[in-house]
């Protein structure tokens, strides 16, 4: 999956592809405990895989509560001049 494809998902079918995606590193990880598996790259494109739904999740949650909460302007802080 790339991300354009992982960012057009629903909410639901991201939680969905997660746990999917959960359960194919637990299932390829025994295949390589017992010499089953043979694409060993398999598992490192299914954790990348993993790592982008949770980061579409992430930026969702933050999206929703930069919406909710308006944020302070940050005050400058005035250093000190040298001596």
């Amino acid at each position: 999956m790339n991300i354009v494809e992982i960012r057009a998902l629903s909410d639901e079918d991201l939680l969905n592809s997660l746990e999917d995606q959960k359960e194919a590193v637990f299932n390829l990880r025994f295949q390589a405990a017992t010499s089953q598996l043979e694409d060993m790259n398999a598992i490192r494109r299914t954790r990348r895989d993993i790592a982008r739904i949770k980061l579409v999740v992430r930026e969702r949650e933050l999206a929703a509560q930069q919406g909710n909460q308006p944020s302070a302007p940050r005050e400058k802080s005035k250093k000190g001049g040298k001596k």
